[in-house]
Parts: C-alpha cells; structure tokens; sequence
C-alpha cells in the first residue's frame, strides 16, 4: 500500500503486472486434484449462475424475474472483482486472529503450491471466489420486488468485506475461531448462516411487501423453481466435495453424503407438507432438497451416509416449521424464506456435526482437545484432518 501512495499509477501498474500467479514447477501439483478443484469451481458457479437465479426467478412474480437474473448475475461480478483485489488476501493470508493481511491484494504473489494441498494458490483462490460469489447472491432472497438494484449492489459489496471476509478467515484461514477448533466443511457458518441471518435483519429493516401474506400472488413459475433447484443439487457436489480440496475418499464422502441428505430433505419436508396440508407440492419438495443440502454443508466431510440421512432429514423437518414460524407466527416477509431455509439448515448442520462426527456414530471423530496449531503451516484447510496431522 506505501509502494501504491508512493509511486502512483506506475506503481499500480507494477504492482497488477506482479498479480500473475506463478506456475507450478514439473512434479510439485497432483493434476488430478487440479482437474477435480477446477471442475468443482465451475460447479459451484453454476449454482449461481444460472441455478440459483432460476431458483428465485420462479418463486417471484413474471415482471420481477430479470430483475432477480440481474442481480445474480452483477452480483457475480462485483464479488469476484472485489475478492482478487482485497478479498482473498484478507481472507486467506496471515495469520491475524480477526484479519488476514494484503500481501496478496490483486492476487499477487500467489505460491506455486499452496501448502499443504497439491494445489497451486490460484486454483485456490479461484475455488474460493465462487464461494464468496454465491453466500451474498443468497442475501437477495430475502428482499425481491421491494429493493432497487443499486441498493443491491452496494449492499452486495459491502456485505462481501465486512461480513464474509473476516468470518471466512476466522474459520478457514487460521483465525480465532480455527484456533479454538471450530469446523466447517464447507460453509455451514461462514456460508449459510452469515447469509442467513443478514437476510432476516434485512427483511425486517426493508419491511413488507404490500398484502403480506395473505393477499400475495403464488410463485410465477413452478417449473423454473425445480430446474434452478435442479442444478444446485448438482452444483452443491463440487460445493461440498470440493471442499476437501483432493480427489480422494474425504470427497466421496462427502458427495455421497450430499446427495443422501438432499433426498432426505425433499422427503421430509414433503411429508410434513402433506400432513400440514393435505398435499405435496413441486415447491416444497424442492425447498426441502435446498434445506437438506443446507444442512448437511458443514458435517458432509465428517459423517457417515447413515449420519447425512438423519441430518437431512432433521434439516427438513426444522426449516419447514421455521418457514411456517417466521412468516406467520414474526410476520417477517423472508421472501424466499433464505433464513429459515439456509440459516437455520446451517447452524442446525453445525450443532449436529458434533454429533454425528463421534467415530461410535461412524463419523471421523472430532480430535482430541479439538485444536490445530496455529503457526501458518497448519492452517486449517477445509480437509478433513489438519496438515500437520494434529487434532483439530
């Protein structure tokens, strides 16, 4: 930053020409865990874009659906921009208990292999960068047709630095909150409950919409709803199973577990539905598969395919009476019910993880004393066990 005030224009010139990430020597990357995080970043993009904006598209009236297109998509933009200049290196570099530095702002200076991953950095910092791309593009479920697009994107930006940044580095980039031993596969705090509960005090400081909720129109397309909903169950595989950052069994694993309690999910939540009601219905089979996914987030790497099934279904179960308690019980118009879905799937995810990761559950056991160092050669990784092979 004193080089930049200094030099001015030539020194920001020096300093973007410096931002190319430097390549991995012959020998010193696994090509196939490159091939698998690379495939996982697309996949976790794709759940924004378009999964997640046909998601919301359908549930909002027809005159809103470009708006919601637009907000995703610039949304998509604004994130990634923001993350390579400041984001990931407050993120993910330096060992601050509430910060990370700026020694790779622009994204230079990145290491040919990012220890202890076979990993080159920028795959990394790619990887990440879809997922500070969709937490905030979740946010906007909780405001449609009431919210002008430049409040959005503002909004948007600042949220990503304020709110996501420092929690991804609290957790995943050797914070305090990695020092205290807090898990998380692959963002049931930092993703889902972040975004969840800012949607709620969204809501609530945005207001209502007129009529709510009884005199509301129903959702304009059903049919766009399943298929957005169709390709985050899809694209929540390279979500969770990327997080293992390696093509081995902890990915597997959390795939399979992904898909069990995604199943589980849809299951339950239409069983409730159908108690509730009388009938199931495309939207609630589809909101119950996102809550189950939601759920199983943060314990997919950590627990058994028996373990996914009873926490998507717990998921399930919760999110759909939290929807009905929220909407009608507070009177908060949560219009795509983001924090009874996301945020209360993730922190519902988060408690049973220290659960059902107990080896006599069949999960991969939490560690004793349940700490990693903290020096940066033990960062915690989003793998399943830490690098320098101590407990968590």
């Amino acid at each position: 930053m004193r080089f930049f005030l200094r030099r001015g224009l030539p020194g920001l010139a020096l300093l973007l020409l410096s931002a190319t990430p430097s390549l991995a020597a012959a020998g010193t990357v696994d090509s196939g865990q490159v091939a698998w995080i690379l495939t996982a970043s697309a996949l976790v993009l794709f759940m924004t874009l378009p999964g997640l904006g046909l998601f919301y598209g359908g549930l909002v009236q027809a005159r809103n659906v470009l708006s919601v297109l637009m907000q995703c998509f610039a949304i998509c933009c604004i994130a990634s921009v923001l993350w390579a200049i400041c984001g990931y290196s407050l993120a993910f570099d330096g060992n601050g208990a509430l910060i990370g530095t700026l020694n790779k702002a622009f994204l230079a200076h990145l290491d040919a292999v990012r220890a202890p991953t076979l990993l080159p950095e920028s795959v990394f910092a790619l990887y990440q960068m879809t997922f500070a791309v969709i937490t905030p593009a979740l946010i906007i479920g909780a405001f449609p047709e009431r919210v002008a697009f430049p409040f959005v994107a503002l909004f948007s930006a600042l949220w990503l630095m304020l709110v996501y940044v420092p929690v991804a580095h609290w957790i995943w980039g050797g914070g305090w909150l990695a020092g205290l031993g807090t898990l998380d596969f692959a963002g049931g705090i930092v993703v889902h409950t972040t975004a969840g509960v800012s949607a709620l005090l969204l809501a609530v400081m945005v207001g209502k919409r007129r009529g709510f909720p009884a005199a509301l129109q129903p959702p304009h397309s059903p049919g766009m709803t399943m298929m957005g909903a169709g390709m985050l169950w899809v694209g929540w595989f390279g979500f969770n199973g990327g997080s293992a950052l390696s093509a081995d069994g902890s990915a597997a694993n959390a795939i399979l577990a992904t898909h069990l309690s995604a199943s589980a999910g849809a299951l339950a939540w239409t069983a409730a539905e159908w108690v509730k009601i009388r009938k199931p219905t495309s939207i609630g089979i589809v909101t119950g598969c996102i809550a189950g996914l939601a759920t199983i987030t943060p314990a997919a790497g950590f627990v058994s395919p028996a373990a996914a099934l009873a926490i998507g279904s717990a998921g399930g179960l919760l999110c759909f009476y939290a929807t009905l308690y929220v909407k009608h019980r507070l009177a908060i118009d949560d219009s795509l019910d983001v924090f009874a879905v996301h945020g209360v799937g993730g922190m519902l995810g988060s408690l049973l993880l220290a659960v059902f990761a107990l080896p006599d559950l069949g999960g991969a056991g939490l560690g004793e004393g349940a700490r990693c160092c903290a020096s940066s050669a033990c960062r915690p990784s989003r793998s399943r066990s830490p690098p320098c092979g101590r407990a968590w």
